[in-house]
């Protein structure tokens, strides 16, 4: 700024020492400061077009104002550099994992149309890129599926899917939002094909075992009942012979859930759905965990009698039995449960709650397990098997519903199932009648 100022306040010396000396005003004023306004014009001019060119401010800068102003500039550009050399650093490094990831990953727009894969894509979907992009992720892989599974952007459900180019293969297929504009999605392909195939030989080895245990131990538990009803039984072998009896029943109830989790298992799709009456059902579930109870606890029902549900009669009924027959085993006598089955934002839902001692935080995202049990003594005392949520689970699971647990340890355990607003039939309406046609 000082010289600046010098070169002005020099400028109107220059002015006033001409008009003292003689010369015109008129012609002095204007002339003067022209040179001081040019050298501001021609710094103007020159930094747009360095800017205009984008070059590099380098030193020497000008002195004065435009100093400061190419020094402002330079440091932006630099800092410039630095972000964009950070972001194409960035990029390569993103670039090196996503091809170094054993999964498939393709990038969609809105439109459904490829915009990127990664080399794994090439294997495991037959996916190539840049070779197609702009085609339709559904248009390569040929799954009828597919299409409406990306549409809806179920972000929690696992598709799972046998590529056309490659048949031994079996892929799980997940998909995620992605990027910046509304549509753009990720889908994530996954090679479980040796899980899979565990799961097809756990599945069959269970069924098979169960089968071939339940005709012996069939005929084991009729002559265990023989024996203990029999006159001429000594009476001291009548003990020994009722725990036989409750462990016979035991294993017998193993065995049938063994069974219906593999039905359940083996079988995704059910077809044979109709309206359910969920209040009478519910009617008669209470009565018997009354009568499981035996006047031990407090059992308070709020039931919508006019509210059906789309579904399978049996496996409902299964899991709605669990649930109210967990709350009555595994909570301690005095304890209140109370059961809702109701209408609320976002459809039918059917709940189960306690006030008992709760559940630590740690257990819960295991319940669903087969055969994990929070506390293993007493589970195995009041007769549970372990296998009554996870049959709750895939129950649900094929009535598109979802299985919501929440519990404080002192204060109490839920247990919600929240089905669609569609799996919801009101009685008398047209939804039950066109449901019960068909």
């Amino acid at each position: 700024m000082i010289f600046e100022f010098a070169a002005l306040a020099l400028t109107l010396a220059l002015g006033v020492a001409l008009v003292l000396l003689g010369a015109a005003p008129a012609w002095v004023w204007p002339l003067v400061p022209l040179p001081y306004l040019l050298r501001h014009l021609y710094l103007l001019l020159r930094l747009v077009r360095l800017i205009r060119r984008r070059h590099r401010l380098t030193p020497p800068y000008p002195r004065g104002p435009w100093g400061e102003v190419y020094r402002g500039i330079a440091r932006y550009q630099q800092r410039g550099r630095k972000g964009r050399k950070r972001q194409v650093r960035f990029s390569r490094r993103f670039r090196q994992a996503a091809d170094a990831v054993p999964d498939a990953l393709v990038i969609l727009d809105k439109l459904q149309r490829i915009e990127w894969a990664n080399p794994a894509a090439a294997a495991l979907l037959d996916v190539h890129w840049p070779r197609d992009e702009g085609r339709r992720l559904s248009e390569l892989l040929a799954q009828p599926d597919l299409a409406p599974f990306i549409e809806v952007g179920e972000y929690l459900r696992p598709l799972e899917i046998t590529p056309e180019h490659h048949r031994a293969l079996m892929l799980s297929l997940r998909i995620a939002p992605f990027g910046e504009h509304k549509g753009e999605r990720l889908v994530v392909a996954r090679d479980i094909t040796k899980l899979y195939h565990l799961n097809m030989i756990r599945r069959d080895f269970v069924a098979n075992a169960s089968h071939e245990l339940r005709t012996p131990l069939t005929v084991i538990a009729g002559f265990l009942e023989n024996l203990a009803d029999a006159p001429a039984t000594p009476p001291a072998h009548r003990r020994p012979l009722e725990l036989m009896q409750r462990q016979a029943q035991r294993m017998r109830s193993i065995i049938e859930d063994l069974l219906t989790l593999s039905r359940l298992e083996m079988d995704d799709q059910d077809t044979r759905q109709g309206p359910v009456d969920v209040a009478a059902e519910l009617e008669q579930i209470v009565h018997e965990a009354q009568a499981l109870s035996d006047g031990q606890h407090r059992i308070e029902t709020r039931i919508d009698p006019t509210l059906r549900l789309l579904g399978n009669q049996v496996e409902l009924r299964s899991a709605l039995s669990n649930l109210i027959h967990n709350a009555v085993r595994h909570t301690r006598p005095g304890t209140s449960i109370h059961i809702r089955w109701e209408q609320d934002a976002d459809g039918p839902l059917f709940s189960v709650a306690d006030d008992g001692e709760g559940i630590a935080p740690e257990h819960l995202p295991r319940l669903t397990e087969r055969f994990y049990r929070v506390d293993q003594g007493r589970s195995r005392a009041v007769g549970g098997t372990g296998l009554g949520l996870a049959i709750v689970k895939h129950v649900l699971n094929r009535h598109d519903a979802r299985l919501v647990i929440a519990s404080t340890l002192g204060t109490g355990t839920r247990f919600a199932c929240q089905f669609p607003a569609a799996r919801g039939v009101p009685v008398g309406s047209r939804e039950e009648a066109c449901a019960s046609i068909s």
